[in-house]
């Protein structure tokens, strides 16, 4: 009797594994842009924008001044910025936040500082970028005038 050998798909399988999140450590300072697709992780200090599609996490060491755009936001240290977050902006208790808010939802622990505005409108970042483009056409408008 013999035996049909049975053909096994070889197929590659799709394995996700979870990215670590990028990082600036505690005692760096970084000058500039950053664009993630992923979470971003900073314990040191930016002075610039930062634009990440997933959350960002700035540690209590950490220190932003400039610009943060991101899905979600979760702050233990110092901001001092323009703030857009699509869904959640967490404030942790040793958090210092001083700018201008655009988000969906927020969390404001009790001994978190925030001075500036918040605004609140369910669409976060998707309505600063509508209003971002209408500001440059009415600019390319006036310069056309």
């Amino acid at each position: 009797m013999r035996f049909k050998k049975k053909h096994t798909n070889q197929m590659a399988k799709n394995i996700t594994t979870e990215a670590k999140p990028n990082t600036i450590v505690s005692g760096t300072i970084i000058k500039g842009e950053i664009t993630a697709s992923g979470d971003f992780r900073i314990d040191g200090t930016l002075i610039g924008a930062i634009n990440c599609k997933g959350k960002i996490v700035v540690g209590q060491t950490g220190t932003i001044e400039g610009e943060i755009q991101c899905q979600n936001a979760d702050v233990s240290g110092t901001i001092n910025a323009q703030v857009l977050v699509e869904q959640l902006l967490s404030l942790k208790t040793t958090a210092s936040l001083t700018g201008d808010v655009v988000t969906n939802k927020i969390s404001i622990e009790p001994g978190a500082k925030f001075t500036g505005s918040c605004k609140m409108d369910g669409v976060g970042m998707k309505n600063i970028q509508t209003n971002e483009s209408t500001k440059d056409e009415q600019s390319r408008e006036k310069t056309i005038k």
